[in-house]
């Protein structure tokens, strides 16, 4: 019994030590940009090395709706949003009856001060704002995974990824994949610009 108490007391002293932020937010972090449903946390504004780019008021999210992201991204908060949006009405529905349902989303990038596609001479990326993300594939709760470059082209998994990607248009307000251009076969490319015709999805 000294021993077990022992053990309890050290537990509590190392959980003491961490400080009472990390111990309150724990893996999934905590609700973030006003909504209980987008987990992560807050962090300093993001100055850019270039002009154009940066964050104001960037989160690093690490969840939304439930799924979780594979690594956090770094945007702004009406992104956060816009990504929950569209996993409690798009991805989400679309794979509830696929391998127990959608567990993660693989995350292939989102802020990143950079000019559109890398190439000299374009325009500023929404990146560079925290206004985009980029989904490259999708795990279901039993291990399987759903990949844009390996799956696109396939009958079932490229059919799920497909109504994916047009459940986006609307949530976002430019979607890309494998069929726009070169630089978007193995992702999905997802920004809150806005066009007075609508989303451009392509």
């Amino acid at each position: 019994m000294k021993a077990v108490a022992a053990l309890i007391l050290a537990t509590l002293a190392a959980a003491c030590s961490a400080g009472p932020d990390r111990v309150s937010r724990g893996p999934t972090g905590v609700a973030i940009c006003g909504d209980p449903a987008i987990r992560g946390e807050r962090v300093p504004p993001i100055p850019g090395r270039i002009e154009g780019c940066g964050i104001e008021a960037p989160v690093e999210v690490y969840s939304v709706a439930g799924v979780t992201l594979s690594q956090p991204a770094t945007v702004e908060c009406g992104t956060a949003r816009a990504l929950k949006t569209w996993v409690e009405d798009g991805a989400r529905p679309v794979l509830r009856r696929r391998g127990g349902g959608l567990s993660e989303l693989r995350v292939a990038a989102s802020y990143a001060c950079r000019t559109r596609n890398s190439q000299p001479g374009a325009k500023v990326s929404e990146h560079a704002l925290g206004r985009a993300i980029d989904i490259s594939a999708f795990t279901l709760r039993d291990g399987t995974e759903i990949s844009v470059l390996d799956h696109w082209d396939t009958w079932r998994r490229g059919r799920l990824l497909r109504r994916m990607h047009e459940a986006a248009c609307g949530p976002f307000g430019t979607v890309l994949g494998p069929e726009s251009d070169r630089f978007h076969r193995d992702h999905f490319h997802f920004d809150i610009a806005s066009y007075r015709s609508g989303s451009y999805c392509r």
